[in-house]
Formats: structure tokens, sequence, C-alpha cells
């Protein structure tokens, strides 16, 4: 692991672990005293399993709930019914993917609107401006932060696959 990488667990360890209870003397969450020596709390974690979403392909889940947030694993767009990758080219399948982060979202407890981050994957970056297009008719008024890339290639030869974080939706 690099420098950056560790630093960058650290960080994230540090702004998803729950604080101290002020004033209090009692520590909530990620720590706690063990015999006088503080020793971390196992983390909540849950996987996320749904059929309205395609099964994953290898060792994998479709996300992961872990301290108030969804870690989607990249959706590609395939048809969760029948496991093939829909007919036509980036827009059909930019559509069935955000359609089946949708599906992963709402069965994590979240929704599109609680969505931080995606990260988009394209065969070719000359598929941006039809990809955004559909992109943008499912992030109207509050889009997330974005990475866009072109990779040399992409499970089962699709065009596009998108990945996200999102918060858990409070009840």
């Amino acid at each position: 692991m690099t420098n950056k990488a560790g630093a960058l667990i650290c960080l994230l360890a540090c702004l998803c672990a729950p604080a101290a209870t002020a004033g209090t003397g009692r520590q909530t969450g990620a720590r706690r005293k063990v015999k006088g020596r503080a020793a971390a709390a196992a983390p909540a974690r849950r996987v996320v399993k749904t059929e309205r979403a395609p099964r994953p392909s290898g060792p994998l889940s479709q996300a992961v709930v872990a301290n108030g947030f969804v870690f989607c694993s990249g959706q590609l767009g395939s048809d969760p019914a029948t496991g093939e990758m829909v007919a036509g080219g980036v827009r059909e399948q930019a559509e069935q993917v955000l359609k089946n982060l949708a599906a992963v979202l709402e069965a994590a407890g979240s929704d599109m609107a609680h969505v931080t981050k995606t990260t988009v994957f394209l065969a070719d970056m000359n598929d941006f401006a039809a990809m955004n297009e559909v992109y943008a008719r499912h992030f109207k008024d509050s889009p997330p932060a974005r990475s866009t890339v072109q990779v040399a290639r992409l499970p089962r030869d699709a065009r596009i696959e998108i990945e996200a974080v999102a918060l858990v939706k409070k009840d």
C-alpha cells in the first residue's frame, strides 16, 4: 500500500468513526475501553443483495453498507431478468446502468438523490456526450461529484460502467 493510500484510509476511518460523547467521559461507536486500553469495535457492515439488479459475476457484492454510506460496485447495462446486455449503444446501456444502480441503492436503504460520488468508466470517450445526456436525466437537482475515465476494456465488452457512493437515507 502506498503512503497516499494509507493516509486516505486513515482519513476515512477518522471521518467515519463516531465521536466521543461530549462531556460525559464515555466513548461511543468506534472505540471502547477494554481493561485500561482502547480497543477497536467491530465496524458495522452489511452486504446488499437484490434480484432487481444483475447478480455479480465474480467474488464481489452489489453493494456494502458501512457507517452510514453505501458503496456500490460498478453496474453494467445488463438486464437483471435475462442477464443479457441491453440492445443498442451507450445511451441504452447508460439508461440500464442507472436503473440497476437505483435498484441496488433502494435495496441498501438509499436512492439516487443520496448519491455523493460516482465514477463513470467509458469504453470510448467519444461516448461522453451521449452518456452525459442520460446521466443528467437521473441526477437533475443536485448531481453528485463525478469522475469519468476511458478504459481499455470493460467486462462483457460493455460501453459503460458506473460505480457510486451514497448516504443511507435517514428515517
